[in-house]
């Protein structure tokens, strides 16, 4: 395993981070605990959950409380990092008492994740959405406060369109605020939009990423076929709103294309997936999740080498083919 620089900042994160998404939910406990172990024998030292995490099969902050058994006696080898400000409860929230980036709000939530998580810190906390309700200015100054606190190390945010994080990052340097190190959003070999905007104004602030769906939902594993249904079980099958996103044809013949091209270079599409992320200076960890230890296993392995330069250039010449990011 490699380690890299969160951006600018002095977080150290393993290359290869654990999406703790399914834990306590699609996977229970003792599963839970079986990856988690893995990750870390494997050299996996980013966690990245959220307090919303689990509630598709169990409850919102059960993937919380299974990351925060899974790491009991084993706290100070990992890098937990957690979100707050999406909805933790069915219904309209309509005062910010259960969702938002509000002071009242944020000073709740983190009491909640670090309960649920069985520890006294939180190495990166980042905003999970825009709030439209609360201005920038009373959510990084709370950030600020329990960085001072040392309930937080770091914060950072995800899901916010660029013109929302250079804003963040000009308002902590007029306050003198502890300010973001991180953006994590989706980013992959089918989903480039990141490089139009966000990059560029990422890259200007000294900013790490954090991509997620580094496997576009798992069409970059070769388990899909054009015209072909998805295989019992898998994640387009199951969550069958993905398909519309992945049905264009276009897709579909970047998609053997970059399958063909990964052959011809002795890899797979997941190698080649993983490892194009990783080429990217600006990328700290990749997150990506996990059902079982062989799947870890399988992730740290793609992720052991970097991509040689003519594969490099053989991959830009063929996306640039597609067009630019949109």
């Amino acid at each position: 395993m490699r380690y890299r620089s969160l951006g600018s900042s002095g977080l150290t994160v393993s290359a290869l981070g654990l999406g703790c998404n399914n834990l306590g939910g699609r996977v229970d406990i003792e599963a839970s605990c079986r990856i988690v172990s893995a990750a870390l024998d494997h050299g996996i030292t980013f966690f990245d959950v959220a307090d919303v995490y689990g509630r598709r099969d169990a409850h919102a902050g059960a993937s919380e409380e299974a990351l925060g058994k899974a790491l009991r006696g084993r706290r100070n080898d990992a890098i937990v990092a957690t979100k707050f400000g999406m909805k933790m409860c069915a219904g309209e929230d309509t005062v910010g008492r259960a969702s938002g980036a509000s002071r009242s709000y944020i000073l709740r939530a983190v009491e909640d994740s670090l309960r649920r998580l069985k520890t006294e810190w939180i190495d990166l906390y980042q905003l999970h959405c825009p709030d439209p309700r609360t201005p920038l200015e009373e959510t990084l100054d709370t950030l600020d406060m329990l960085v001072r606190q040392g309930k937080i190390r770091y914060a950072g945010v995800s899901n916010l369109p660029a013109w929302q994080v250079v804003d963040a990052c000009h308002i902590a340097q007029r306050d003198r605020l502890t300010g973001i190190i991180s953006c994590q959003d989706e980013f992959s070999l089918l989903s480039r939009s990141a490089e139009k905007d966000l990059i560029p104004a990422m890259t200007r602030f000294g900013l790490g990423l954090l991509p997620y769906f580094p496997l576009a939902s798992g069409m970059l594993t070769g388990k899909y076929r054009r015209n072909t249904p998805p295989p019992q079980g898998s994640r387009l099958a199951v969550w069958t709103y993905l398909q519309a996103r992945y049905e264009a044809q276009e897709i579909w013949t970047l998609l053997e294309r970059l399958e063909h091209l990964a052959a011809s270079h002795d890899l797979s599409l997941t190698d080649l997936a993983f490892r194009w992320l990783l080429h990217h200076p600006i990328v700290g960890s990749v997150i990506a999740g996990a059902t079982s230890e062989s799947q870890v296993i399988a992730n740290v392995s793609a992720c052991s080498d970097m991509l040689p330069h003519d594969l490099w250039n053989e991959l830009n010449a063929l996306l640039a083919q597609q067009g630019p990011a949109e």
